[in-house]
């Protein structure tokens, strides 16, 4: 896809077209990223929704500044480790149920966003989303598989069953399919903002249900509810800077890994050959560690960012790589003492928005809040129970985050807009798109379409289907243990270009997911 005046990328056309409406309305690439996220979370209800998170990075060209917004929920105040351990969760904090439920985070980052850059107001962003939830919209292939394939988890909870699931079966391709309760909820937010959810009938409802059933989110935890603006994080890779949000968040690791590859000879390699994928895999297993183990709330690390992407550490973290054998799982550097959405959107004046919103995995808690419509995330899930932890359970807390969006620069100046979806291949493919871009000369369909390596936290490595048999020989023989992984297991991303000489946008939007790329 190729335009000049605008572009917006999602992974469902009817939001790409969503936000479309607010660029041709006289809106701007915030308004249309919202307009886009908020009709994701009703034609892609299992992946998004304001029951869940969001983060985004915004490049406001008259003031030729970026920034980052850190819209994700904190545990509730009387959720901690005893708590969840005498639920009987020794190991883990579970992925279904109220355990693992956050507040939501969502509503509160939209209202930043539009209230700081934006051109519109919330009932005008929210008008496609309102119209689809209400009128209702034609069922996807993909969607109804995820449907179906959920169907054990929404027949668990009788609200979500109510919404989701027609005469108790799932709706079917073409089927179409309404859900006026979360209309209700976006009208409430349209007329009201954000306080609508955090203060007013739909804060009531979700405190409500949460006290009769077990929960632990009150009216308390929801008022006291705050985004935070931060500073980005960077790295540079040969002539490209890459900017992610900070931690909480995982963008760490996709910089971490281009550190760590910055001095390898890819191109020499031969893309997607057994060398190259040897080395990415093992620069990602060194930056997942290094993550796992330090990644945490801000207020709670104990080694910066700073430090974990000084080049001088990616150079004694290269220095493990052996070329022939793959690692074991390794440990993190310092000793101290799958769903989602994803738009991208530039407009005529050449803002970016680089915007992610989830509920974690697909359907979240599988809770869905009587008469609201909204699907609660199961964020909470990524805690550790293990009180040593920087990424400890404990109230009023952001735990560790898999979502993540990306801008990249060149000459000081925004190049790529662009992100993935599906949890932990999210740094992996920001990394992989990225390298087919710059090393490989792509244009932005063609390194999104191109095959993904995944690494799984077991160390396990999965390809997909397009490597052949003689890569995957070379890699068994290094060590590398491989597994299958159906389609979902690689993400799915949106990329915007912006042509460095002429200034004209081109877009990619990815061939796993129902979405395109639309412009004017």
């Amino acid at each position: 896809m190729r335009a000049q005046n605008g572009i917006v990328a999602t992974s469902q056309t009817l939001a790409s077209v969503a936000g479309l409406r607010m660029l041709l309305d006289g809106g701007n690439a915030i308004d249309a990223a919202i307009a886009a996220a908020a009709t994701l979370n009703v034609v892609e209800p299992m992946s998004t929704g304001i029951g869940g998170d969001m983060f985004a990075l915004v490049w406001i060209a008259r003031e030729q500044k970026l920034y980052a917004l850190n819209g994700s929920g904190r545990a509730p105040a009387a959720l901690n480790i005893r708590e969840v351990k005498m639920r009987g969760a020794e190991e883990e904090i579970p992925v279904f149920g109220w355990l693992p439920v956050t507040v939501p985070g969502a509503v509160d980052g939209w209202a930043e966003l539009l209230q700081r850059f934006g051109n519109m107001s919330f009932d005008q962003v929210l008008a496609p989303a309102i119209e689809y939830a209400e009128q209702g919209f034609p069922v996807t292939e993909l969607i109804a598989g995820s449907f179906a394939r959920h169907q054990p988890k929404l027949d668990m909870n009788p609200e979500a069953a109510r919404i989701y699931l027609q005469r108790g079966e799932p709706p079917r391709v073409g089927q179409i399919l309404k859900q006026p309760d979360l209309g209700k909820s976006f009208r409430a937010l349209a007329q009201d903002g954000r306080d609508a959810f955090y203060r007013g009938w739909i804060a009531d409802e979700i405190s409500k249900y949460s006290h009769k059933n077990g929960g632990f989110i009150t009216k308390k935890d929801l008022e006291n509810h705050t985004s935070e603006w931060e500073e980005p994080i960077s790295t540079t890779y040969k002539d490209v800077t890459l900017y992610e949000c900070p931690p909480n968040g995982q963008g760490i690791v996709a910089l971490s890994t281009l550190n760590i590859l910055e001095e390898f000879d890819l191109i020499e390699m031969e893309h997607n050959s057994a060398e190259y994928a040897h080395h990415l895999i093992e620069a990602l297993k060194l930056a997942f560690a290094d993550a796992f183990a330090h990644v945490a709330d801000p207020a709670h690390m104990r080694v910066t960012a700073e430090k974990l992407l000084s080049k001088e550490y990616a150079r004694a973290r290269r220095a493990l790589i052996d070329p022939q054998r793959a690692m074991k799982t390794p440990r993190a550097g310092f000793v101290n003492g799958s769903d989602t959405i994803y738009v991208s959107v530039i407009d005529k004046e050449r803002n970016c928005v680089s915007f992610i919103n989830s509920l974690y995995e697909e359907f979240g808690s599988g809770i869905v809040v009587p008469g609201t419509g909204i699907c609660l995330q199961n964020r909470g899930a990524n805690f550790s129970l293990d009180p040593n932890s920087p990424n400890a359970l404990a109230p009023n807390k952001r735990p560790y985050h898999t979502i993540i969006p990306a801008v990249a620069f060149k000459n000081k100046r925004p190049w790529l807009s662009y992100g993935m979806v599906g949890g932990f291949i999210q740094p992996q493919g920001h990394v992989q798109v990225l390298l087919n871009m710059t090393d490989f000369k792509m244009d932005p369909q063609r390194a999104l379409d191109a095959p993904r390596v995944r690494v799984f936290a077991n160390g396990n490595v999965a390809l997909e289907g397009a490597f052949d048999n003689d890569t995957r020989m070379a890699l068994a023989q290094r060590g590398h243990t491989l597994v299958d992984a159906p389609r979902g297991e690689f993400g799915g991303g949106q990329v915007i270009e912006i042509d460095s000489e002429t200034g004209a946008l081109a877009a990619g939007s990815d061939w796993r997911k129902d979405g395109s790329a639309v412009g004017y």
